[in-house]
């Protein structure tokens, strides 16, 4: 008997051996736009073993107006202002909303999106996960670093996390508990498994200190990840960039899978640290690879991760995204080539 998707992901995960390696290509709007016939013979040929909740469960903001993917000005929730110069893609932030940090005090974050009723919304999650055969994460995403960066500017935000007294500790330990509320609904569903992220990477090297990090975030995501583990569901994990630093600490907060971009790092550095204890849930390159007019460059890096971090009991999902630059024929070469692993 054929092995579920969902079984397959969970023994990726637990490195029981699944029959197939795990497929999970995300996409951006970017995509869909200027590659319609490859989104096509992707899900096709090769449909996602992971899912998400197919149900509208979070209540509309008072705040947020525009769209994140279009050229423009979009406002989130939190109250944090985009602009976007290019469609498909998310914009950035060019103006702090909070330009003091000793106001912290006067964000409020968005707890009016959370579902009036916790029961009916549950119900519906729930619904929507037994109707599905995939691997299903919430649909909620902390990311406290990304977030204090969006209410204060990168600039600022490094600024105040060297004195965290002055009015960061405080602010971060208000986006952490909006968070932890938000996971701690989600967790009592029938979903499998929480995501969280924060973009920790520059291309050579960490944002901040791991001694930084170690002391104002990892606590944070610790958090998280015990009240997963209370409720028996797997974490995820992304994180751009050159993190290498840190992916012993990642191993140790008990994260199941990591998407990274392992192509800015050593891999075989990587597979001593995290081989066999972490599954390695992409990516491939989209800096040289995907972008790549020759297919034949897709197919060598599928067999770089393969020689580096495959095993056969499980650990590699084969993920990464179509975003702008990505080729039609090198996307296609790369997973044929990881459905030949």
């Amino acid at each position: 008997m054929r092995q579920s998707s969902r079984e397959i992901v969970c023994r990726c995960l637990d490195f029981e051996t699944p029959e197939r390696i795990p497929f999970d290509i995300w996409t951006l709007p970017w995509a869909e736009e200027h590659l319609p016939e490859c989104l096509k013979e992707v899900n096709s040929r090769f449909p996602g073993d992971i899912g998400g909740v197919n149900a509208d469960i979070y209540n509309p903001s008072s705040i947020s107006k525009g769209n994140p993917y279009q050229q423009g000005t979009y406002i989130d929730d939190w109250g944090c202002v985009f602009e976007n110069i290019h469609s498909g893609v998310i914009g950035e932030v060019r103006t702090p909303s909070l330009t003091d940090i000793s106001d912290w005090d006067k964000i409020t974050p968005p707890y009016e999106t959370l579902p009036t009723n916790f029961d009916k919304a549950r119900d519906a999650i729930n619904r929507s996960c037994a109707k599905s055969d995939k691997f299903i994460k919430g649909g909620c995403c902390p990311r406290p670093w990304e977030r204090l960066q969006f209410l204060r500017g990168s600039e600022n935000a490094m600024m105040d996390i060297m004195m965290p007294e002055e009015g960061a500790g405080n602010l971060l330990k208000k986006i952490h508990d909006f968070y932890m509320k938000e996971l701690e609904f989600w967790v009592s569903t029938d979903i499998d498994a929480i995501f969280f992220m924060d973009d920790w990477g520059a291309q050579n090297s960490l944002l901040i200190s791991p001694y930084l990090w170690r002391e104002l975030f990892k606590p944070l995501y610790l958090d998280y990840c015990d009240l997963a583990r209370a409720n028996n569901k797997y974490i995820f994990m992304h994180s751009d960039g050159y993190i290498s630093e840190i992916y012993p600490d990642i191993v140790e907060l008990g994260v199941n899978a990591l998407n990274s971009q392992i192509f800015c790092m050593d891999m075989g550095e990587l597979a001593k640290i995290a081989k066999g204890k972490m599954t390695f849930w992409g990516e491939i390159d989209r800096q040289h690879v995907l972008c790549s007019h020759d297919p034949e460059d897709g197919r060598k890096a599928v067999r770089q991760v393969a020689e580096k971090l495959y095993d056969p009991t499980g650990g590699v999902i084969a993920q990464f995204e179509i975003g702008p630059g990505a080729e039609h024929e090198t996307v296609i070469a790369i997973l044929e080539e990881w459905q030949e692993i």
